[in-house]
């Protein structure tokens, strides 16, 4: 398994007993913050944090020769990014409170449970990585370019909700702490995991696993595998794809549909970085980077009840919220031109040209399915071609329906009793309304009268006879 250590930075661990620096660092180290540097003369602090960078000092106050508070502000003015944690074996309300007038980030006596040191050191590594990340943001969001615009190569745009996607996606990239991708379903959430794998520098495997139709013990199976013996037919030891992940990226897609029972497991994966096989009570560590995608509101979901809320802040230490097709049209010539020429090159034909009102008739589709959808009909598009230029007919036979089916106004039977019109104090005349549709129409298909001709479920003809009696009147 891979042994990478956590944090990047080391801890640095000051105290002149070294039973106590002994057993503190096996409490980190179970922890799982493996990266300690443990440190016995107080006299040279201050020289090693010249020579060498650490995320967090913990630091005890009674030293022979120079004692932690003699340290302490010297560290605080010389080296303010590395948050200080103060130890004493005397419980002295005094001391604690002069010792935060100093700048010290937490303070605790030795005979404090040892568990809450160990929270203390997290949330200051926690601490230490936000600052970090803010201020990668500005530096990227203020030079508004990418430092790695390969590693986005297999995923067509330049739309500008994209790009500070991307940016964001820089800004994080070298953190461990779990990433949640949120979007419709078809936005390309998978695309973004492996961008952000690749952006990490991992040395691992990207492990994608679709969490959709897994029960618990199927979940607990593939994830954490199983020795053998461990139930029937497990007639020889599996290892899970969390061991095969190591050093590199998971990706659970469709977690929102993970069992309860499930849930629990992988809360105690999150905090505690461990996990048993199944049929083993021993447990294993894992330094794996979590990435989780949903298309469903896991907000609303932890509110009914169906998603644990602990688990729910846990995984969504970052968020990004891919956007629908519909709300990045700008990329569409771009997608169809890319499509076109994938779906000749893999049914080995030659690449078609596409009519010019092509565009327009699928600008005017909202796409549920988005970039998959126009994946899957221009593929299907492709496929059928026999001349040079693709036939607008296949998509008019796709695109007509679809637009007229989620255009249709509500039924006047529903249950409000309510329709587009409720809100109007005075009706339009039926002429109004068409001129008005016509408009609409028209601005969906940006002018091209025969897409519109489609959205309205009337012929070219009919719409070229209403819009030359508008110009008569």
């Amino acid at each position: 398994m891979n042994t990478s250590l956590y944090p990047e930075l080391p801890v640095l661990l000051v105290d002149d007993e070294e039973a106590w620096l002994h057993s503190f660092s096996l409490a980190l180290k179970a922890a799982g913050v493996t990266h300690i540097h443990c440190h016995q003369d107080s006299r040279s602090v201050l020289q090693l944090l010249k020579e060498q960078r650490f995320s967090t000092v913990v630091l005890d106050l009674i030293m022979p020769h120079v004692t932690g508070e003699e340290i302490l502000p010297r560290i605080v003015e010389e080296h303010p990014e590395i948050p200080v944690l103060v130890l004493t074996g005397l419980d002295l309300v005094d001391s604690a409170v002069n010792c935060m007038k100093l700048g010290a980030f937490d303070y605790y006596t030795k005979v404090s449970e040892e568990d809450r040191m160990v929270s203390g050191v997290k949330r200051a590594l926690d601490f230490v990585r936000l600052r970090r990340e803010n201020s990668s943001l500005k530096e990227i969001f203020l030079k508004d370019a990418l430092n790695n615009p390969e590693a986005f190569s297999h995923i067509i745009t330049h739309n500008k909700a994209m790009h500070s996607i991307f940016q964001y996606m820089e800004a994080i990239a070298p953190t461990s702490e779990s990433v949640l991708i949120t979007g419709e379903t078809g936005v390309g959430k998978e695309l973004i995991a492996r961008a952000l794998h690749n952006l990490s520098g991992q040395k691992g495997e990207f492990v994608p696993v679709n969490a959709a139709g897994l029960d618990d013990t199927i979940f607990s199976d593939t994830l954490f595998g199983h020795r053998k013996g461990a139930f029937t037919g497990a007639t020889e030891s599996r290892p899970g794809l969390i061991e095969r992940a190591s050093g590199g990226t998971i990706f659970l897609d469709e977690i929102g549909d993970l069992p309860q029972a499930s849930q629990v497991k992988l809360l105690r994966l999150l905090q505690e970085r461990e996990y048993f096989q199944l049929g083993s009570d021993i447990a294993r560590h894992t330094d794996a980077r979590f990435v989780f995608a949903t298309h469903h509101s896991l907000d609303r979901f932890s509110a009914e009840g169906r998603f644990r809320k602990d688990l729910f802040y846990r995984l969504s230490a970052h968020h990004i919220q891919t956007p629908p097709l519909r709300n990045r049209m700008d990329d569409l010539e771009l997608l169809v031109d890319f499509f076109i020429q994938e779906a000749a090159e893999r049914l080995d034909k030659t690449v078609p040209t596409y009519p010019k009102e092509l565009l327009s008739l699928l600008g005017a589709y909202t796409f549920p399915g988005n970039v998959r959808e126009l994946k899957n009909i221009i593929f299907d598009a492709v496929s059928r071609h026999r001349s040079k230029m693709l036939s607008l007919d296949d998509f008019k036979a796709y695109v007509f329906p679809e637009i007229q089916q989620a255009g249709t106004i509500p039924s006047m039977t529903c249950d409000d009793d309510k329709t587009p019109f409720s809100v109007l104090e005075n009706l339009p005349t039926l002429k109004e309304a068409g001129s008005v549709l016509i408009r609409e129409a028209l601005r969906r298909a940006n002018g091209n009268q025969s897409v519109a001709a489609g959205i309205l479920g009337i012929t070219r003809q009919a719409l070229n006879w209403r819009l030359k009696q508008e110009e008569k009147e």
